[in-house]
């Protein structure tokens, strides 16, 4: 595995490689956490998943069946705090890209 270099932007940005997004199977719009080593030299970037076999589409046909509606509230109070806190990241990063697109009472 050769190594690759990458400068960090001005505003804390980093483009994590193509090779490496590959690779490892990160793509747009996942959810990634970091952890600092003990000697602060070294980040692990982690991809975190929110949610378990319910989220795939068979499972999620069977549990419409099995229920009539879930609220998000309900959805979002199922989640562990970590969960939680990796969502709302997750949407509030989302949100902010689309800022200066098409927002209804935006």
């Amino acid at each position: 595995m050769a190594q690759m270099y990458r400068i960090l932007g001005k505003r804390g940005r980093i483009t994590i490689p193509y090779e490496i997004r590959q690779r490892v199977g990160f793509s747009q719009n996942d959810v990634l956490s970091f952890t600092e080593s003990p000697d602060g030299r070294t980040v692990l970037v982690k991809r975190e998943k929110l949610c378990d076999d319910n989220c795939k589409p068979e499972r999620a046909q069977q549990r419409k069946e099995e229920t009539d509606s879930v609220t998000l509230f309900d959805f979002l109070n199922s989640l562990s705090d970590e969960q939680q806190c990796a969502a709302l990241y997750h949407l509030s990063a989302k949100w902010s890209a689309q800022k200066g697109g098409s927002h209804a009472g935006a």
